[in-house]
């Protein structure tokens, strides 16, 4: 059963939510800058479930990230409490990437105004502030620039601006995706050795004035026209740059598996 009131004051949102466009981008808006998308929890040896449950217990009450199987399913059921319709899709990342990869990004379609719009709270720092309407027209969010174009009969791509240059960040086809789809592509990204998610400790937060991204020891701060990146130099100092920049909390003592073969001495639930 979601805690609507919980949620919301997790994402310290004091409005009155409805089903309409002011709400689904206010929502989306604090959501995405409030609840960090890490894989901390692969990287200490744990399983990633996605029943809902789950989910509300780990980034509501322990205040904690996820990546976008959690993200977006807690997002999902917010969102149809408040009597949106959505539905659940499957898209194919492509932001720095040379292959055809898998589908396993989860991100969500949503009538709200009379039109559809892309909502994904669960891509990480170079993700969506807002949801994007699917009308192919420039959305600027702050110090960024989005659209959703159809590139060919039956695929989308969401794209992100930057230096006037569009580029992909992932495609996706309309299809709705039900929880046992996202369910086997969690296993894979979650387990898989050469999934980035088991090989890289990722952090990532985006605001309207910056986007901060920890990638193993390296920190990026983006501010749309400058990054700055400094290195992590210790398992401590991690734990402070996880308190500090991105509000989660571990013991002092606990250590991360960066890539297959390291060993951690993580907590455990």
């Amino acid at each position: 059963m979601l805690d609507l009131s919980a949620y919301l004051q997790r994402i310290e949102y004091a409005g009155d939510p409805g089903a309409d466009e002011v709400t689904l981008k206010a929502l989306h808006l604090a959501h995405a800058t409030r609840i960090p998308f890490e894989n901390l929890d692969i990287l200490l040896g744990r399983s990633i479930p996605l029943d809902l449950g789950c989910v509300q217990t780990k980034l509501v009450q322990q205040r904690r990230g996820g990546y976008c199987f959690e993200q977006n399913t807690l997002f999902a059921a917010v969102l149809r409490k408040l009597g949106f319709s959505v539905t659940a899709l499957a898209a194919r990342v492509r932001q720095r990437q040379t292959t055809l990869l898998p589908r396993t990004h989860m991100c969500l379609r949503v009538r709200a105004g009379d039109q559809d719009w892309i909502a994904d709270v669960g891509f990480g720092g170079e993700g969506l502030l807002m949801p994007v309407p699917m009308t192919g027209q420039p959305v600027p969010q702050f110090l960024w620039t989005y659209r959703v174009t159809e590139e060919t009969p039956g695929v989308w791509v969401l794209q992100s601006q930057r230096d006037h240059v569009w580029s992909d960040l992932y495609a996706f086809s309309l299809e709705p995706q039900e929880d046992v789809d996202f369910k086997l592509a969690n296993y894979y990204v979650s387990t898989h050795p050469e999934s980035r998610f088991v090989r890289t400790l990722t952090v990532q937060l985006p605001t309207p004035e910056r986007r901060q991204i920890l990638r193993d020891r390296e920190l990026t701060i983006d501010t749309g026209n400058n990054f700055e990146t400094t290195v992590v130099e210790n398992d401590e100092a991690l734990l402070d740059v996880l308190r500090n920049n991105f509000d989660l909390d571990f013991p002092r003592g606990t250590t991360f598996r960066c890539g297959p073969d390291k060993e951690h001495n993580g907590t455990t639930c």
